[in-house]
């Protein structure tokens, strides 16, 4: 088995050895990095992290979405989209017959549909619905 050891010093360089039958030997010992050392990023690093935050933003303030805006803003799969319009369950705009697009308001309104009462709400609805008679 090999192991890699800092030794005595942490800010050596690590040496490779052998662990001895008896279990002694070197031993691998992780180094802190200090606080003036900092991490440089990649070019791809950051460019994914600027995608991420402009597709929040435009996300967040576009009133008309594309397919991938939308199903990113709902948090489902494109595939679930398409269902949801083909059915037409959502609501949805093809201005050209070919290519949909989404209204973010009409989206969340739509995400707010068949709201589900807390067990509060419930036992509230079944208490007066009792003292009616069981009438509505």
């Amino acid at each position: 088995m090999l192991l890699l050891s800092w030794g005595g010093n942490r800010n050596a360089s690590p040496t490779i050895g052998k662990r001895g039958k008896d279990g002694d030997g070197l031993a691998y010992i992780p180094r802190q990095p200090s606080p003036q050392q900092s991490y440089k990023m990649k070019d791809e690093e950051i460019k994914a992290i600027a995608d991420l935050v402009t597709a929040n933003i435009i996300g967040c303030t576009k009133e008309v979405l594309t397919s991938n805006e939308a199903a990113n803003y709902m948090g489902i799969s494109k595939s679930h989209l398409y269902k949801l319009t083909m059915r037409q369950e959502i609501p949805h705009f093809k201005p050209t017959g070919k290519v949909v697009y989404f209204n973010r308001a009409e989206i969340e309104q739509w995400l707010q549909n068949n709201r589900v009462a807390t067990v509060n709400e419930a036992r509230a609805q079944g208490g007066a619905y009792c003292k009616k008679g069981g009438t509505q």
